[in-house]
């Protein structure tokens, strides 16, 4: 029988975070960044203090979200930028919900009033994942960045948290 489990982030987890987020680097449907993370790099999340979750079963972590300042403007801070990874062999299981659903509730608890991201139009597992925990889609930013030398959009999207 399989045990699931979602719960914050330690830092003995960055090995296997910084796997999942380099997976969404090289499939190309998550993220502008092209150059693979290392553990040592998602140390300094945990360093900042940043409020990471994972999710996944039998021990192994299939999923993280994490949230990061929007701006550094003291009107912007309760309004945070997150990310949500999901490891290929763990999609489509509810890790990512799981995950996500555990940010949005520590996010409330800090007293943070807005979650909000950019995803890519194409990445529609993300953006239905968004829509079943309650954000909005609000607009577009075309031509946002340069990925691979094409230029890609951007669908912005927000939850209230209040």
């Amino acid at each position: 029988m399989s045990e699931r489990f979602t719960r914050a982030g330690t830092k003995s987890d960055a090995a296997r975070i910084a796997e999942i987020y380099n997976e969404g680097i090289e499939d190309r449907v998550a993220t502008f960044e092209t150059e693979p993370r290392t553990a040592e790099q998602i140390l300094v999340w945990f360093a900042e203090g940043y409020p990471i979750f994972v999710s996944g079963e039998n021990q192994n972590i299939q999923a993280y979200a994490i949230a990061f300042p929007y701006r550094t403007r003291p009107c912007y801070d309760g309004v945070r930028e997150f990310s949500v990874y999901v490891a290929r062999e763990g999609r489509s299981q509810g890790h990512g919900r799981a995950a996500l659903g555990a940010l949005i509730d520590e996010a409330r608890a800090r007293g943070w009033w807005k979650l909000l991201s950019r995803i890519f139009p194409e990445n529609l597992a993300s953006r239905k994942l968004c829509e079943a925990l309650g954000f909005r889609e609000v607009g577009t930013y075309e031509k946002h960045g340069r990925l691979d030398g094409k230029w890609m959009d951007t669908v912005i999207v927000e939850k209230l948290l209040i």
